[in-house]
């Protein structure tokens, strides 16, 4: 149903590099790209994330209550791509770690402010 997610970012050649690194951690890689927006998938017919300067060229601010979810296949993967965003200067919403009995997220918000997280479904025990 969701074909692609945008943020929107201030800065977007620091904001693009962001995310090349750590959107590679998921094997998405770039799809499409012009002067104020790129966009990534891990293939065509997966839903994409992109990045823009504002189009009514107001400074980009991230969403009261907005949070996009990445989702992985296992803990270790959330690990990951949590950590590779910190590394990459993202800062911690929430350490990667199990969220109840079956959810497993590591919260942290991009070079924006933009609040993302990383998370998997891993199967009962």
């Amino acid at each position: 149903m969701i074909g692609y997610v945008t943020v929107g970012s201030n800065d977007l050649e620091k904001a693009v590099a962001f995310y090349d690194a750590l959107l590679a951690e998921l094997g998405a890689k770039r799809f499409m790209e012009m002067d104020s927006f790129v966009a990534w998938s891990t293939s065509p017919t997966a839903p994409g994330f992109s990045v823009t300067r504002p189009f009514n060229k107001e400074a980009a601010t991230p969403g009261n209550g907005t949070m996009i979810a990445l989702a992985v296949d296992s803990p270790a993967r959330v690990d990951a791509v949590y950590n590779k965003a910190l590394e990459l200067g993202a800062s911690d919403e929430g350490p990667a770690g199990p969220r109840g009995d079956n959810f497993y997220a590591g919260y942290f918000r991009d070079l924006d402010g933009n609040k993302l997280n990383v998370f998997c479904i891993p199967p009962a025990e």
